[in-house]
């Protein structure tokens, strides 16, 4: 991955070591003669204050993004973790055609990527690696001619190795500066190694671009915020300043500098002497230097770089805690737009790919990997909404509200079998067609076996009906369940003498 390496500059560097040597310049300075002003109002030894130098700035590269931004960052860190959860949690269904397979190893792979992890932990880690760096790999691992195992790569370990045409063709893998190991080839027939999944970068053609790049400055500013606060803590949570020696007498020796300072570090610093008054020589004055967080607009300036930094990566300020941004009304609204803005369409984009990439290894080629969006919690408001408007839709058939929905049309009521087996003739009901299981007294055909079925227990052939093409059923015969119609009539219309069957 290409690195940019900047120079850093201090914010407000040896502020203390200019303020010393203004001090022994004045030392040196010539004096004015003196004058009656003069004597009346005494010139005190002056000090040089610079104006801000050049900001310091993190490095551009991936160790700088995952330490600066998601380890030290808590905006960062807790905007990476919802939206690598929230995806990792999506439910996942596999569709040959606009058929749903339930079971199938491909499901099974990605339920159980490895011995000891889960599909959770691989999208966790997929997810946040592509939200740190811009970039993630994943490896599949095969034996026997199948997939058997998906694993995770550091995106800092590989380096792409492009082919003649421009494009990738092999990755290499190294650790700590070990010769490197080479991904290339095909794990099984049409399934290469190695699926790299990157965000769009604008001026790279192998390697995409880290939201936390986009969102850097926000996250310096937000940093040396946090740490502008920790050191006012140690500092007695004051600003710093100067002790100025006023005095005519003349200037502090080195010895007396040397004491001062000394006792100032050892009595004044530090959050266990925070209130303790200062006690002052004759001559000495304290001077307040820095800018105070009031003059600075401290807290909104924080603030303000954390909505940059919430915005950057995709997740409302107002899930996060951070005030002045209520653009939302609820906290409800909010959730919703934060995954239907930010989590499905990675995991749309995500999942399309790790199937395309791994059907080929199950002959499917029609195959995609989709999430499933009616077991999603968040989404269920969205859901309810839209039953209700298709149940108030009196203009749509059954199948077009199921089709609205994601379902396929209503399956076909089956009134009857058509191997289902007949009640012999001569008994109650008989040539009626019986439901399973229906003993219908002891229904003992002449074969002997029950039912009219053949001395197996298997259907028959039905040998007894006169013509097969002829079904009584199809043409008369009332849906099995239904009972309109009295015994004694069924038994009449089936007569044996009827269908001209005979015992």
């Amino acid at each position: 991955m290409p690195q940019l390496n900047l120079v850093p500059r201090g914010f407000i560097a040896g502020v203390a070591d200019r303020i010393l040597r203004a001090a022994q310049a004045a030392r040196t300075r010539p004096q004015p003669p003196a004058t009656k002003t003069a004597a009346a109002f005494p010139v005190s030894p002056w000090f040089s204050f610079d104006a801000v130098s050049g900001a310091t700035w993190a490095p551009r590269d991936y160790t700088a993004f995952a330490r600066e931004g998601y380890m030290q960052n808590a905006v960062v860190y807790r905007c990476v973790r919802m939206i690598a959860e929230a995806a990792a949690s999506v439910p996942l269904c596999l569709y040959d055609g606009a058929h749903e397979l339930d079971d199938h190893p491909l499901l099974r792979l990605i339920a159980a990527p490895t011995a000891t992890s889960t599909k959770a932990e691989l999208f966790e880690a997929w997810y946040g690696f592509l939200l740190v760096s811009g970039n993630s790999y994943l490896e599949v691992a095969a034996l026997g001619g199948e997939p058997r195992e998906l694993h995770i790569l550091r995106p800092d370990r590989i380096q792409i190795v492009p082919g003649e045409d421009g494009y990738a063709e092999a990755y290499d893998y190294s650790v700590d500066g070990t010769a490197p190991v080479r991904l290339d080839g095909e794990a099984v027939p049409n399934v290469r190694k190695v699926l790299h999944q990157k965000l769009f970068h604008p001026l790279n053609d192998h390697y995409g671009l880290s939201p936390i790049e986009a969102a850097a400055t926000a996250i310096d500013i937000h940093n040396a915020a946090s740490r502008w606060n920790k050191a006012l803590l140690d500092n007695s949570a004051r600003p710093s300043g100067a002790l100025v020696y006023a005095s005519r007498d003349g200037n502090l020796t080195t010895e007396q500098y040397n004491r001062l300072k000394q006792e100032l570090e050892i009595g004044f610093q530090g959050a266990a002497n925070a209130g303790r008054p200062l006690l002052l020589e004759g001559g000495l004055d304290w001077k307040t230097m820095s800018m105070t967080p009031k003059d600075l607009d401290f807290i909104e300036a924080k603030h303000g770089a954390a909505r940059e930094i919430a915005l950057a990566l995709g997740v409302p300020p107002m899930l996060l805690g951070i005030p002045g941004d209520n653009t939302f009304s609820n906290y409800q609204e909010a959730n919703r737009t934060f995954w239907r803005q930010t989590v499905l369409p990675l995991v749309q984009r995500t999942t399309a790919a790790l199937g395309e990439w791994l059907a080929p290894a199950y002959g499917l080629s029609n195959v995609s990997l989709q999430p499933d969006l009616d077991d999603i919690p968040a989404l269920s408001t969205e859901q309810d909404a839209l039953w209700a408007r298709l149940e108030k839709s009196t203009f749509l058939t059954d199948d077009e509200k199921r089709a609205a929905v994601g379902y396929g049309p209503k399956p076909a009521e089956q009134k009857f079998n058509p191997g289902q087996i007949r009640k012999p003739p001569g008994q109650p009901g008989g040539g009626r067609w019986t439901k399973p299981g229906d003993g219908g007294g002891s229904n003992t055909g002449a074969n002997g076996s029950s039912d009219g079925g053949t001395a197996d227990g298997s259907l028959g052939d039905n040998t007894d009906t006169p013509s097969d093409s002829f079904d009584p059923v199809a043409e008369q015969t009332p849906p099995i369940g239904d009972n309109s119609e009295k015994p004694q009539q069924i038994a009449d219309r089936y007569s044996p003498d009827k269908f001209g069957w005979h015992q």
